[in-house]
This record gives structure tokens, sequence and C-alpha cells, in this order.
């Protein structure tokens, strides 16, 4: 690693608001403790304006800001590799968001990294995640962000067809599937239900507030204790 990218990474390291041990920032530089305590001295004489002390531990004052997009090759490559995934796999607003956000990190991102990263062999192919699905897909998560309960038709598992209302809390992806986790007002309670097997999907106007019981957090904590069975 270059000296350079090793400083801005400290810096990096110490934001947060945390005490931050040099050990522990060497340990993820893979450097001794001796050349991070150079280089904190170096940062702090150059002006930037980092407390502490050695033994006891760093911290990054808040409001300090260095030039931005610092990112290393690896750093790039695996954006570029997130961009494609979001691409084939998400709606059209996250898709056009991904690919806009990689022109801005291209415009100022040193050009060799950006070539080289533009090689990365790691591809997702979106043939199977057609146009309606990008359209429930940014419906569900309009009702996430709206708090607004949707409408659907739903044919499960064995072909058995229902009309659910449900209270949408959040997107899974699981490798080639997305599901809406959500509190379904038919079931009374929580279910899980497969994108590609929802028809006729509308928002209401009806909204809903995260109530106890029927919070994300409800339901993340139902899908951990039903793991740890």
């Amino acid at each position: 690693m270059r000296r350079a990218d090793r400083l801005f990474e400290i810096v990096q390291q110490l934001r947060g608001d945390r005490l931050v041990t040099a050990q522990k920032i060497a340990e993820r530089l893979e450097v001794s403790v001796r050349t991070i305590y150079r280089d904190i001295r170096d940062l702090q004489t150059a002006g930037v304006p980092i407390d502490g002390e050695a033994g006891v531990g760093y911290l990054l004052r808040p409001g300090f800001q260095l030039p931005p997009l610092m990112f290393t090759l690896g750093e790039i490559e695996a954006l570029m590799v997130g961009a494609r995934m979001v691409e084939a796999w998400a709606g059209r607003e996250l898709a056009r968001s991904a690919s806009e956000a990689m022109v801005k990190i291209a415009a100022v991102a040193p050009a060799d990294r950006m070539r080289a990263a533009g090689r990365v062999a790691i591809f997702a192919p979106g043939y199977r995640f057609d146009e309606s699905l990008r359209t429930r897909f940014d419906l569900f998560v309009r009702s996430i962000d709206e708090k607004r309960k949707a409408s659907f038709a739903y044919g499960d598992a064995v072909g058995a067809a229902s009309i659910r209302i449900v209270r949408p809390l959040a997107l899974h992806f699981w490798g080639g599937v997305w599901t809406v986790a959500a509190w379904c007002e038919l079931r009374t309670d929580f279910r899980t239900f497969r994108l590609d097997r929802v028809g006729d999907l509308a928002l209401t106007d009806d909204r809903f507030v995260a109530e106890p019981g029927r919070a994300l957090e409800d339901y993340m904590a139902r899908v951990t204790a039903d793991r740890a069975k």
C-alpha cells in the first residue's frame, strides 16, 4: 500500500467519534504499530485534528473532511460489482442511481484505477429479472418509504390464490429471488412474499405506522428466534 493511501485509511479508521488504538489500525493495515505512531504524528503536524495519545487511542475531531473519492482499486472493484448487481437485479430507480453513481466516481477517480476495475470479471446477468419485476420492486420500495399499505393477488408454492393487504417492511434478495417481508392483515401475522408470485400490485391510500409487535425489528426478532430453534 502506498503511504498516501495508508494515511488516508488511517483517517478513515479514526472517524466515528470513538477511540481507536494504534494496534487495531496496524492490524487492519498490516503494518507495525511504530509505523502508525509515525504516520499519526505526521498527520497531526500537517494539521489533521487527531486527538489522543499512544497507549490510549486516537480519534478524529468531528467536522474534518478529506478530499472525496480517494478509493483504492479494490474499493472501486467492489463498487463496480455492486453497481452491476443493482443494475441487473433491482428496480429502475435503484438501477439508474447505481449507473449515475459509477459515472460520478469515474469522473474523479484515477483513470488507471477505473480502467483496471472495469476489467473485473464478475458479472450479474439480469435476464431473469424482467420489467414487470422491476415495477413490483419499485412499488414495494415506495410502499416502504411512504408507509402505504399494498394490495395484491398472491399465488403460494402450491398454487393457492389469495388477495392480500399488507404493510411492507423490507425487501430481501436471495440470489435470484426477491422477497418482501410484511405484516399481513389477512393472516394477522408476519409473512414473506416472493415478488415473482405477486400480481395486480397496487398501493392504497391507507397509511400505517410502526406499531409494537408489527414493525421491522419485531419481524427480525422473529426470524432470529426461529433460526435459533
